[in-house]
């Protein structure tokens, strides 16, 4: 049995940041590992923008989240979230 390591914090699916956070790395290496500028990966974060993946960028997220013993379909079919109230 696959158990998982990460609890979901936001109606049972993660977030981008919150997956970052598991990861235990800066927004920085998280764009990194990735395959996205910092500028994208904060801007999704913030929910400036949608993310979107290229199949290298979705095969490298799911590479990181299979570290957290999660599975693609275990990820929202959206990571839009509403912008940050400043």
């Amino acid at each position: 049995m696959n158990e998982k390591k990460f609890k979901f914090v936001k109606n049972g699916k993660p977030t981008l940041k919150q997956l970052r956070e598991a990861l235990k790395c800066s927004q920085e290496e998280f764009a990194r590992r990735i395959g996205v500028s910092l500028r994208t990966a904060t801007r999704w974060e913030k929910g400036d923008s949608v993310p979107t993946f290229t199949i290298p960028q979705m095969k490298n997220l799911m590479r990181e989240i299979e570290k957290l013993g999660l599975s693609v379909y275990d990820l929202p079919d959206d990571f839009s979230s509403p912008p940050s109230n400043h």
